[in-house]
């Protein structure tokens, strides 16, 4: 596999109220990657985006292709979801949460899934967008940095090491945020791959679906 594309931007009015969002980001040619962050990419909201368990989103060629056959009326291109990457055969049903990734000199962790929210909405002025990739589980990840270097178009990427007792990344998404998957929830609430916020977040689907 290899790096496809990738992507950075700055922060800049979005949506009726004009908050300040960087989901629209631009090509680059290489991301400069560190374990806070990327030279490149800024971020607008640093208490949900950003850090050092999301340097870097990655969304998939699969997701678009879902968004494309859902709303054929809107346009959907490399890039427009907010991510930082692209790499072909990737999606949200091959890659585990604590995967471990050799990307050219840099080494990732897949750190969680993206947690959709309503700049998907603004980014593309349709309402439910976020809705539908979170129940279609195709929101992308985020990673943290093992070790940092650059990123370039083209880098080869390379598995080196999964969890065995771990979850695909779209089924976690899917388990959080759609009800027909409550069941499997309460299983994931204890996995001890997910960090405290998604074993929090598994722990409340599943009270949420008992109501």
């Amino acid at each position: 596999m290899t790096i496809f594309s990738l992507y950075a931007g700055q922060p800049a009015p979005l949506g009726p109220r004009q908050s300040l969002s960087a989901i629209v980001k631009q090509p680059v040619s290489q991301l400069t990657v560190n374990q806070a962050g990327t030279n490149e990419d800024q971020q607008a909201n640093t208490k949900l985006h950003g850090g050092p368990e999301k340097v870097l989103h990655q969304f998939s060629f699969k997701g678009y292709e879902a968004l494309k056959q859902q709303y054929p009326e809107l346009t959907f291109a490399p890039g427009m979801m907010g991510e930082n990457l692209l790499v072909e055969n990737m999606d949200d049903t091959n890659v585990f949460i604590g995967d471990i990734y050799q990307m050219g000199d840099v080494v990732v962790q897949v750190s969680a899934p993206r947690a959709p929210c309503v700049k998907i909405c603004h980014r593309f002025d349709h309402a439910g967008l976020d809705k539908f990739v979170g129940n279609q589980g195709i929101t992308g990840w985020y990673y943290r940095v093992k070790q940092p270097g650059v990123l370039r178009i083209g880098d080869t990427v390379k598995l080196l090491e999964r969890n065995d007792a771990t979850v695909a990344v779209g089924t976690l998404m899917q388990c959080v945020f759609n009800r027909r998957f409550a069941d499997q929830a309460a299983t994931l609430s204890s996995l001890a791959v997910l960090d405290d916020e998604w074993r929090g977040k598994c722990a409340r689907a599943v009270r949420k679906a008992n109501l």
